[in-house]
């Protein structure tokens, strides 16, 4: 027989829809607890993701009231203290949803070892993803290091599972608390306001996740092979940090998706195997998630640059497309996919900067910062990862810029200082004679590298390793 509470442990799971353990608390239970643990170091060097998380937590706290659902924000020092007391209570039963991050899944092993051992009843249920990472391995049992037939495999084994019935949440009898110290969601908004243009461009919630989706499958998803590339257009869903966050499950989005039958269909469900690829990677390579996953990488010859780093990190490096990606960054949380690959060339192969400084900076401002994607991404770029572009592939800003962005709409939009810059010139401003346009150095910087004195650089200190 069940215990009289039932807790759910919320962690990237905002969602009514597909949360497996949620629903499993609700069907067992009459009385039904929502926890969310806030360890402020975590969070540390994640100041957008704050904003986020405070934000969802507003929103959800007031859905599940809906259900008679509490939701309680504990603040907290260490996951293992917290539970230590938590196993001395004998009056529930708790559920969670997996995070595939190394740490978590070996904590949630540390937790079955003692639930058990104190004779508490738990249930871990699959979390957001397609496939458990360990379910996709080649035929000898070692796990994929290339992306395409890591995907294949991927997508066949998800096709052959017989779809679950969907359950839904069940609403409780009554609201009930269970913790004694609680904390308000606002206290963990950051103190700087630098995210309130977040405010502009984003509403965290399952409902706007949706319809997010729904927008995307209707206007554009036919397309988007071939508009995904440009960043003045509305060519990507724009998913991402409601998919980090939870407030929609990649199940939900592959069988919406799989209703459209087109290329750009399989090319768009391909990104949701990217970041199944990544996880796997991160999980059976822990070590990449600190250090280059090819061992080889450690003695490349990484330049510290203060200055560099600094006027990159700013949007103020001379290239207008880089620029612009880092400063759409910091407005909004959010950076288009292919202006990614060009901010993170330049920074690792223009400017010789470790991977490991963009990565963090791209941590700390991220609304859809998730570690596997993040340091397998930035690993891509470099070379250093698995599967990764080759070293010698260095994105050219201007070429980028002119294929990409070619009549400028998106450089103009983040660098105002260009707004009047022909689009002769707009992917390369210190061509301009007339400082009636731009006054170089004052108005806009020059480049803080040249590109071609820079290429030869980098594939020089490449061939020492």
């Amino acid at each position: 027989m069940a215990n009289p509470i039932g807790l759910f442990w919320l962690k990237d799971d905002f969602r009514i829809k597909k949360n497996f353990a949620l629903i499993e608390a609700t069907k067992k239970h009459r009385e039904v607890v929502a926890f969310f643990l806030y360890k402020k170091s975590k969070y540390e060097g994640q100041e957008a993701q704050k904003w986020w998380v405070s934000k969802s937590l507003i929103e959800f706290k007031n859905k599940l009231i809906g259900y008679n659902i509490n939701l309680e924000i504990v603040s907290i020092e260490s996951y293992k203290s917290f539970f230590e007391k938590l196993f001395k209570k004998k009056n529930f039963s708790i559920y969670w949803n997996r995070t595939y991050e190394p740490n978590y899944l070996k904590f949630d092993r540390f937790l079955s070892e003692n639930f058990k051992k104190n004779n508490l009843e738990f249930n871990i249920f699959k979390g957001n993803i397609l496939n458990e990472f360990h379910e996709v391995k080649k035929n000898d049992g070692t796990p994929f290091k290339v992306f395409t037939p890591f995907w294949r495999s991927a997508e066949k084994l998800y096709l052959e599972k017989i779809p679950s019935k969907e359950k839904t949440i069940s609403k409780c009898k009554k609201k009930i608390s269970f913790f004694s110290k609680t904390i308000d969601e606002k206290e963990i908004i950051p103190k700087k306001k630098w995210f309130k243009k977040f405010e502009n461009y984003w509403s965290p919630s399952e409902e706007n996740a949706l319809l997010e989706l729904k927008k995307f499958i209707g206007n554009t998803i036919t397309k988007y092979s071939d508009t995904r590339n440009f960043p003045y257009l509305r060519g990507t869903s724009k998913l991402s940090p409601f998919i980090k966050h939870g407030q929609i499950h990649v199940e939900t989005i592959w069988e919406e998706c799989s209703k459209v039958k087109s290329y750009g269909t399989s090319k768009f469900l391909a990104e949701i195997g990217w970041r199944e690829f990544n996880h796997s990677l991160i999980n059976f390579f822990p070590h990449m998630l600190k250090e280059n996953y090819s061992k080889k990488f450690d003695k490349f010859p990484w330049e510290k640059n203060f200055k560099n780093l600094k006027a990159w990190k700013k949007g103020l490096t001379g290239y207008p497309i880089v620029d612009a990606g880092m400063r759409e960054l910091y407005s909004t949380g959010w950076m288009h996919n292919r202006v990614r690959m060009i901010v993170g060339s330049f920074l690792v192969k223009h400017l010789l900067i470790n991977w490991k400084e963009g990565e963090k900076y791209f941590k700390n401002c991220l609304l859809d910062y998730n570690e596997a994607n993040n340091v397998s991404g930035w690993q891509w770029v470099a070379g250093s990862g698995a599967d990764a572009a080759p070293y010698f592939r260095i994105f050219n800003p201007i070429l980028q810029g002119e294929k990409f962005d070619k009549s400028g709409e998106y450089v103009r939009k983040w660098v105002p200082e260009l707004k009047n810059v022909p689009i002769k010139f707009i992917h390369k401003p210190w061509e301009i004679k007339d400082e009636k346009i731009l006054k170089l150095d004052v108005d806009y910087p020059a480049p803080i590298v040249i590109h071609e004195k820079a290429r030869l650089k980098a594939l020089s200190a490449f061939k020492q390793i």
